[in-house]
């Protein structure tokens, strides 16, 4: 299974990154493809922007966030901060990557909030 990735920032460069590990990871390519939904956030549409054989990329519409599920997470993520005064960028780095920790170990709270009845389901692994 692919490791998820706790970031400090996001940019174009990173995000490079981590599309050059998913893809390696996965093997795709030419004959193995996968289609990225994402929205249209500055590091998704760059210029410099290097998308590896086999990822395409699927831009949602701008100002629809039904249509992305993460966006109903951040309220979760952002409890910890608003119940918290961090001194620093790395105290609230700090709590942030805690919470993101805890919260995958919380399935069911994630689906209930993620899971919309429209939205395709995976496959058992």
């Amino acid at each position: 299974m692919y490791k998820r990735q706790i970031l400090p920032s996001v940019n174009t460069q990173l995000f490079n990154r981590v599309l050059a590990d998913f893809a390696q990871e996965y093997g795709l390519g030419n004959q193995k493809r996968v289609l990225l939904a994402v929205d249209q956030a500055g590091w998704h549409t760059s210029n410099d922007l290097n998308l590896p054989e086999g990822i395409d990329l699927m831009y949602l519409p701008a100002y629809s966030p039904e249509l992305q599920p993460a966006e109903r997470l951040w309220p979760l993520t952002n409890e910890i901060v608003a119940n918290s005064s961090p001194s620093s960028l790395d105290e609230m780095e700090e709590l942030l990557v805690y919470r993101c920790q805890q919260l995958m170990k919380q399935h069911d709270l994630i689906s209930g909030l993620t899971c919309y009845y429209w939205w395709p389901r995976t496959r058992a692994a």
